[in-house]
């Protein structure tokens, strides 16, 4: 077997794509018809938000002490492993809300696909794999029940809901993707 099918199936990205799909898929089924294509971002961030919950589940590896003693450079694959859980995430997303000008278009999308990633990554790093889910989670639920966003720490707490083109939004998920990513790469899951 080649190294990329074991590390594949040692993080249950099977398992885990299968999970992603079905649960956004299973989000904009029972979402309004007027939500779909309206310019509220709330359920396809919704989406992605289950679908980051599905690919945290392969952030920690089957045997932690294998990975730690592995003669293997893991800081490239970690990166990578995140990274591409985010486009993943992304892609799915697109598919099923095919982002217009009235739901923010793909600035949406991107933007919350890598922020939410980062934040599993970032709750890998610091509860382990079966934690990971924990703050995307977390954030995510505060969001959808915080004020409105009128100063610059209600705008960084409910940056996944902000409209396209807003500094605190942006930078909020490319600050969060960074450390989550460079967190989860540099220490792999915590024990």
């Amino acid at each position: 077997m080649r190294w990329l099918t074991l590390y594949a199936r040692s993080r249950q990205v099977p398992a885990s794509l299968a999970a992603l799909v079905i649960g956004a898929v299973t989000v904009w089924a029972v979402a309004p018809s007027s939500a779909v294509g309206g310019g509220d971002p709330r359920l396809a961030v919704l989406g992605m938000g289950v679908g980051v919950v599905a690919v945290s589940v392969g952030f920690g590896g089957q045997d932690l002490a294998l990975d730690r003693t592995a003669a293997v450079r893991w800081v490239p694959r970690r990166a990578a492993h995140v990274l591409l859980a985010g486009v993943v995430v992304a892609a799915v997303s697109w598919g099923l809300w095919a982002p217009g000008p009235e739901l923010g278009g793909a600035e949406v999308l991107v933007r919350g696909s890598a922020g939410l990633t980062g934040l599993a990554a970032l709750g890998a790093a610091l509860s382990g794999g079966q934690y990971a889910w924990t703050l995307p989670f977390g954030w995510l639920s505060f969001s959808f029940f915080a004020p409105p966003a009128t100063s610059t720490a209600t705008r960084v707490a409910g940056w996944m809901l902000l409209p396209p083109g807003t500094p605190a939004g942006t930078w909020t998920a490319l600050v969060l993707l960074v450390a989550g990513t460079s967190a989860y790469a540099l220490a792999g899951p915590r024990r």
